[in-house]
């Protein structure tokens, strides 16, 4: 079993920033990928940043690339998501996920959830 929490949620206006991040306990961490999912009010949950188990590899999301960067440390156990011009539309729940076994943008990959953490952007 992975255990995962999310913080550093809030409320921003639009251009600000945030930094989310995702503590890890129970198994080894840098067995895992992570990555970050988002689901707004009324949609579904979408990807929106991965890294592989070393942290040499990511992946954003169109919608999210340039303005968000997923890094990793694995000796803290932690991945964190860096997320800057923060629009209205990046509002939604954030969710940190591992995949032992997978990884990359889909959902079905990932192993374990966390609880996810309110970022809510206002204009």
């Amino acid at each position: 079993q992975v255990q995962l929490e999310e913080s550093g949620g809030g409320l921003v206006q639009a251009g600000g920033s945030l930094r989310l991040s995702c503590a890890a306990s129970g198994r080894t961490f840098s067995n895992y990928a992570m990555g970050w999912f988002r689901r707004a009010p009324g949609k579904e949950r979408e990807f929106v940043a991965g890294i592989s188990r070393s942290g040499f590899s990511t992946e954003h999301a169109d919608s999210v690339k340039g303005r968000f960067t997923i890094s990793r440390d694995n000796a803290k156990n932690t991945v964190s998501l860096q997320m800057n011009s923060l629009k209205p539309e990046d509002t939604a729940v954030y969710y940190c996920a591992a995949g032992r076994f997978g990884g990359g943008s889909s959902g079905s990959s990932y192993d374990y959830w966390g609880q996810g953490t309110q970022v809510t952007v206002s204009s």
